[in-house]
């Protein structure tokens, strides 16, 4: 018989931020295959014998395949017993969390998702900012700064990022940003418009940087390119 999957998120990386049923699924996890941002602290939580298998994707470094992470999920679910596919922040926020679904639904192996604390909220309440405010930031909005081949997504929608009340976060958007940004000053976002670049949030290397897009912009042309986990946030409310 098939094990079960759990599902967990981890947050953006303060093991202080972890639900407690994310901590119960690891604390009776046989095996647990996890993200590179949710290692260190957060793994003292599961079994001290359990199987502990890193399969997380960091830019610009040699990562294991989806699909060979999905079948990696696949084979230890076939063995039984109780396993967690631990994803920073939440899963279902650019975590591929969807083609591992696809892979346990084809063989019929059941499982659960527990969310997790997602990065860009965890990163707002650092800034001490809200999302959203009444009458300027009514919308909010999620984006990945790359798609599958690692270049700035061909199909982003101009008009709708280029709108200044609205609050937009880019998640993976550190390469291509400055790509980006001149795309929304051409399409009228204000060059004044304020941002934030927060790093490694709720980690020991945390970096809070407010900016503008149009200093955002001439700042990650002139940088030599950065491996290290950033969100950026700009509209309505980067400006606190």
């Amino acid at each position: 018989m098939s094990g079960f999957v759990s599902f967990v998120g981890s947050g953006p990386g303060d093991p202080e931020l972890l639900t407690l049923k994310a901590v119960d699924r690891l604390s009776h996890a046989d095996a647990v295959l996890y993200d590179d941002l949710s290692s260190g602290p957060i793994l003292e939580f599961a079994q001290k014998d359990a199987d502990l298998v890193s399969v997380g994707k960091r830019a610009g470094r040699a990562s294991p395949r989806q699909d060979h992470v999905s079948k990696l999920l696949v084979d230890y679910a076939k063995q039984g017993g109780r396993i967690v596919r631990l994803k920073s922040g939440d899963g279902g926020i650019f975590g591929r969390l969807e083609e591992e679904l696809v892979a346990l639904h084809a063989e019929g192996i059941a499982f659960e998702i527990i969310p997790g604390v997602p990065s860009a909220c965890a990163a707002a309440a650092e800034a001490g900012i809200p999302l959203t405010r009444r009458m300027t930031a009514r919308r909010l909005q999620f984006i990945t700064g790359h798609d599958v081949a690692g270049r700035l997504p061909e199909d982003l929608n101009l008009p709708a990022l280029a709108d200044a009340q609205a609050t937009t976060v880019v998640y993976m958007g550190r390469r291509t940003f400055a790509d980006l940004a001149e795309m929304l000053l051409a399409a009228g976002l204000p060059d004044d418009t304020p941002a934030l670049v927060a790093t490694g949030v709720t980690t020991p290397d945390q970096s809070l940087d407010r900016s503008t897009v149009a200093k955002l912009m001439s700042t990650f042309r002139a940088e030599e390119p950065s491996r290290a986990p950033t969100l950026i946030f700009y509209g309505a409310l980067a400006d606190g």
